[in-house]
């Protein structure tokens, strides 16, 4: 790949998706790009990035889509996810009162195992939230991760990787060499295409949000762009999960640390305690 294919590849990538890549990640773009050369049956990664550079749409998106990072896995790191099952959820039960809904995100969501993690969770605990509006929502920049993650069908590889097995046969079905997704879990999650790029207040405001492993592709600037949207979405009393190398110190005062190590953090507003936060633990 020429020096300056790389620069507009990097350049377009960096507008478009916030994506980060220096000079020394030239073979990460090409290993990346070479897949799609193949199923498009062009000559070289230099025929995609005269697409991109002739503002084709389709080849753009393709190359953004081919780009995105698809290492997920269910309840990947599962200790957040206690604290949202042992933490979060008991203090929304008591906090909404009547008001009885809450909304939670999963944004960067690639295949929807993070999304239908959360909502297992939330299924494990259902009867305590009787005739309760719940949503999850899923966001994910690639369409094609997106439809993957509607459909709900994962390989034998997948639900190997955290997903107990309790937990696969309670809410999977086997079908031939995929297990399916339980109509119950997946009905509670809406997925959509949305760039974290975007405008993201039209998605409405959430009690929880999980952006786990997204920053880290991220340059500063990016980070607090996106950490600034994120606060305005999350709830006076919400709570933002983090990837475990991720954090918003010296990055973003939208949030304060409740347990950095475990990427948790409140939303922080001057004029509200600490310890009314959705992921305050509460001492009985």
């Amino acid at each position: 790949m020429s020096p300056e294919d790389f620069e507009l590849a990097a350049r377009f990538l960096k507008e478009r998706s916030g994506l980060v890549l220096t000079r020394d990640k030239t073979y990460l773009l090409e290993n990346r790009l070479m897949p799609l050369v193949r199923d498009l049956r062009l000559k070289s990664v230099a025929d995609l990035i005269a697409g991109v550079r002739a503002s084709d749409p389709a080849m753009q998106t393709a190359v953004i889509d081919a780009m995105m990072a698809k290492d997920t896995a269910f309840f990947r790191d599962w200790k957040p996810y206690v604290h949202f099952r042992t933490v979060v959820l008991p203090n929304l039960r008591v906090a909404r009162g009547i008001q009885t809904r809450f909304r939670v995100l999963s944004a960067g969501v690639s295949t929807g195992q993070e999304a239908h993690s959360v909502a297992m969770t939330i299924k494990d605990v259902s009867s305590s939230f009787p005739g309760w509006n719940i949503e999850v929502v899923g966001i994910d920049i690639s369409a094609t991760a997106i439809a993957a993650a509607a459909k709900g069908i994962y390989s034998q590889f997948d639900v190997q990787r955290g997903l107990p097995i309790r937990t696969l046969l309670q809410y999977f079905t086997k079908q031939e060499d995929s297990w399916v997704l339980n109509d119950g879990v997946r009905n509670m999650v809406k997925f959509q295409t949305w760039n974290l790029m975007d405008d993201l207040f039209p998605l409405g405001r959430f009690d929880a949000i999980f952006c786990r492993n997204v920053l880290v592709y991220l340059d500063l600037k990016t980070k607090l762009e996106v950490l600034q949207k994120l606060g305005r979405l999350l709830v006076d009393d919400g709570v933002l999960y983090l990837g475990l190398n991720e954090t918003v110190m010296g990055v973003s005062s939208n949030f304060r640390a409740v347990d950095p190590d475990l990427g948790i953090y409140a939303a922080h507003r001057a004029d509200r305690p600490a310890s009314l936060s959705l992921a305050a633990k509460v001492d009985l």
